[in-house]
């Protein structure tokens, strides 16, 4: 008789799972056109970095109509919804709202075709390109979720709408506006991101870096003008650029250890007014990528060395050396907690499938979301990758007939329904499952 009760036991837990599982599919396919609803019309009307001002409000008015204490224009436009539920750890789950100055090309019938003066004064477009529209949508829809489920969990969620993510920002504001200052100091912080390679209905986990630091360097090149039939008369500052640009290539080939990544693009060079006139002066705009501090630093005295060995070269006297202007501050790189992957990693296998897990690999983009595990409370965080890309263009994919389009593509668009499904089963049970462990 005790054989076969030990025998039942695992049954048992299995029965209740499964039952459990089919309980929460049942309610995420009723909620389903509400969030997606949300999401067309976020969508259609996106709004830039420091501008996001109705967006803000939408999620504030989403968060307050299930239960949650909201504080609007929390560092700039962010929003921040706090519900207590027991004694237990405090969590935070952040998405990031502002859109990117560009114009859509995806052809859908919910397109955005918004115009926004930018703060420069001109008209530019305006999309989602970068998925935070399914941030926002999956946000809400585990928001809705964890209240549905109270009798879940205890303890406290954090609710971060956070602006300006796109020009590395807006965690800086929220954080410098004293976030854990007037709001309890979180235990663990969650987010997520859309990935444009792997297939909606699935999710990637990568441990430790998955995200560099990312910062921008300037370099303004001096020389001396003259005529463009008279070169010799000249310090050429486009050719010294050029010099210094091919140079810099060699700082990731030949300075570093190969096994440290790095990237150093030039992304920008502007000088000269008219065909036959050498200009004055030349300038440069880098991004660098990197993971360890030392890289970075190493990166930063190659790039001076470089720049003064070659204008020397170019026999420019010591005063129009290039210039090289440094950030003040920098994102720093997305560390994804070990343990804090092995737990969602394992609740994902359990309510989706092992199948529809993949170990992701890390990526040199950035994300300020590091921000909010960088602090002296050293709080440890995860970032996972949520798959997006529909069926049929994965199935072109694969058969060499279709080019994936990237994030930041004007082509770029999300699996509406199995996106965000996957989203709020993954985000919810992971939470639910850390409010308990």
């Amino acid at each position: 008789m005790i054989k076969k009760i030990i025998y039942l036991i695992p049954l048992f837990f299995l029965f209740s799972l499964t039952t459990k599982n089919k309980k929460f599919d049942s309610y995420i396919e009723k909620d389903l056109p509400y969030l997606k609803a949300l999401y067309i019309d976020i969508h259609q009307n996106p709004e830039i970095s420091l501008m996001e001002k109705e967006t803000s409000i939408k999620l504030a008015n989403e968060l307050r109509k299930v239960g949650f204490d909201v504080e609007e224009n929390f560092g700039g436009y962010g929003v921040v919804g706090i519900l207590k539920n027991g004694k237990g750890p405090t969590i935070l789950y952040r998405t990031d709202m502002d859109a990117l100055p560009m114009e859509e090309k995806t052809d859908l019938p919910y397109a955005s075709n918004v115009i926004t003066k930018n703060f420069d004064g001109n008209d530019v477009g305006t999309m989602h390109s970068c998925g935070h529209d399914m941030h926002m949508a999956v946000w809400t829809g585990t928001a809705r979720a964890l209240v549905e489920r109270k009798d879940e969990w205890s303890g406290t969620i954090m609710m971060i709408g956070q602006p300006a993510e796109e020009i590395g920002a807006g965690a800086a504001m929220m954080l410098n506006e004293g976030l854990y200052d007037k709001f309890p100091v979180p235990d663990y912080g969650i987010g997520l991101h859309s990935s444009p390679i792997i297939p909606s209905g699935k999710v990637g986990f990568g441990k430790g870096y998955i995200m560099a630091n990312t910062e921008s360097v300037d370099i303004k090149v001096f020389g001396q003008g003259s005529h463009g039939a008279a070169p010799h008369m000249s310090i050429d500052p486009i050719v010294t650029a050029s010099v210094i640009i091919m140079e810099l290539q060699t700082i990731v080939s030949r300075n570093l250890n190969p096994l440290d990544d790095a990237v150093i693009t030039v992304g920008s060079i502007k000088g000269g007014t008219k065909h036959n006139i050498i200009p004055d002066e030349v300038d440069l705009q880098l991004t660098i990528r990197t993971y360890k501090e030392e890289v970075r630093n190493l990166i930063h005295k190659r790039i001076k060395e470089i720049c003064d060995g070659i204008a020397a070269s170019m026999g420019l006297d010591k005063s129009r050396y290039p210039k090289v202007i440094l950030p003040e501050s920098f994102t720093p790189a997305n560390y994804n907690d070990e343990e804090l992957v092995d737990l969602m990693t394992s609740v994902s296998n359990s309510i989706i499938g092992k199948e529809n897990v993949v170990v992701s690999e890390p990526q040199m983009v950035g994300e300020d979301f590091a921000r909010y595990g960088s602090t002296e409370e050293d709080i440890p965080t995860v970032m996972y990758w949520l798959g997006t890309v529909p069926k049929e263009r994965m199935d072109k994919y694969n058969l060499g007939e279709y080019a994936l389009p990237a994030l930041h593509s004007p082509y770029y668009y999300p699996d509406i329904e199995n996106s965000i499904s996957t989203g709020v089963k993954v985000s919810t049970e992971s939470l639910i499952k850390l409010f308990n462990n």
